[in-house]
């Protein structure tokens, strides 16, 4: 566990200077690893609170937080009960805080400028079975998760003057109308107005949205999308 904490270049990560602190992210996080009781597991979850991967007086979450995610969720798989329950709270709280301006989002594979509060929730549905078998408590983190829904489009037909974008769901777009961001290669386009048409069968991820006011040749193969709510997060 020390090794991944470590494999991590905390001060390479981006974070408003008066409010991160690189050492509490990483000092936390192998404190929070070795804590054998209820006392150092709430001190390593203060340290991780208090600057390291958010800001709890002040409500910010940092880009810290989504490299910390699979970390934590690892101690709450392996560690004691207390530092579980630390690392679920903290994982909980980066979720629900805001980012600081120009601190908003974290780089995927794909050059992808992902929303933190989304990429964080990737990383919890990447561990649903986990969660879920925690019970209450880690199911309350999948629906939070579930908000932060994305969409792959993987096809497009012309329907009237919409667009029916059939393609792979994680998570849960809820009823009515809403606004997404599209991202490809690189590039950032808000749709303004889209509803899930048809939502995804038992067990499969396979879904079609409506699209409105848009071509099929407007929602290319490969784009996705993300609540434009979430990119709207700013503390």
């Amino acid at each position: 566990m020390l090794h991944e904490i470590d494999a991590v270049d905390w001060h390479s990560l981006p974070g408003h200077p008066d409010w991160y602190d690189p050492d509490r992210a990483a000092r936390g996080l192998r404190a929070l690893s070795e804590a054998a009781n209820p006392v150092q597991a709430a001190e390593a979850g203060s340290r991780l609170g208090g600057g390291g991967i958010v800001h709890g007086h002040s409500a910010a979450v940092f880009p810290a937080a989504v490299a910390a995610t699979p970390l934590l969720l690892d101690i709450a798989r392996r560690g004691h009960p207390a530092a579980r329950d630390t690392a679920l709270g903290l994982i909980d709280e980066a979720l629900s805080c805001y980012p600081h301006d120009g601190y908003t989002r974290v780089a995927a594979p794909d050059g992808t400028a992902v929303p933190l509060c989304c990429a964080i929730a990737h990383h919890l549905r990447d561990r649903t079975d986990f969660l879920a078998g925690l019970g209450k408590r880690g199911r309350s983190l999948l629906a939070e998760a579930a908000a932060h829904w994305r969409f792959e489009i993987r096809e497009c037909v012309a329907d009237g003057g919409d667009t029916a974008a059939f393609g792979l769901l994680a998570g849960c777009l809820p009823e009515g109308v809403h606004a997404a961001e599209m991202h490809l290669a690189g590039d950032l386009t808000v749709l303004s107005a889209l509803s899930l048409e048809y939502p995804p069968a038992e067990g499969s991820p396979e879904a079609c949205l409506r699209v409105f006011a848009r071509r099929p040749g407007e929602l290319p193969p490969g784009a996705v999308l993300f609540p434009a709510e979430c990119g709207d997060r700013v503390h």
